[in-house]
């Protein structure tokens, strides 16, 4: 599959953005979303074909909007790559458990952010 639409996800600015300038730099078009909420609506109508998702947020976590996209049969298709500060083995453990396709911690570097896309493909 060839990657074209990137949805990045997280409710901290200064993070969006930087993935979002790396992603964009690297020729993807991107999308953005600053909640849980907002990923699993924008998942169905856009169709990204990978999800950036942060695991700490309002209202909806990302753990929540990666079971709600995998379990919708429009979405459930699409890659998520978990990028995250929480790096203990339960969380690992419970992302993979959610069938996530990547898990990158925070803090991480472009080539790390470009390789879990990449792997999505």
């Amino acid at each position: 599959m060839a990657i074209q639409k990137v949805l990045i996800v997280d409710d901290a600015r200064p993070d969006l953005m930087n993935l979002e300038k790396i992603v964009s730099g690297a020729g993807y078009m991107t999308l953005t979303a600053t909640s849980g909420i907002q990923a699993v609506e924008i998942s169905k109508a856009q169709l990204p074909d990978v999800i950036l998702m942060d695991v700490n947020m309002e209202q909806m976590d990302g753990f929540a909007a990666t079971r709600a996209i995998g379990g919708d049969a429009a979405t459930k298709a699409i890659p998520v790559v978990l990028v995250t500060s929480k790096n203990q083995k339960a969380d690992r453990v419970w992302a993979q458990m959610l069938g996530v396709k990547g898990y990158v911690t925070k803090p991480y570097t472009p080539d790390q952010i470009l390789g879990a896309i990449k792997a999505c493909a």
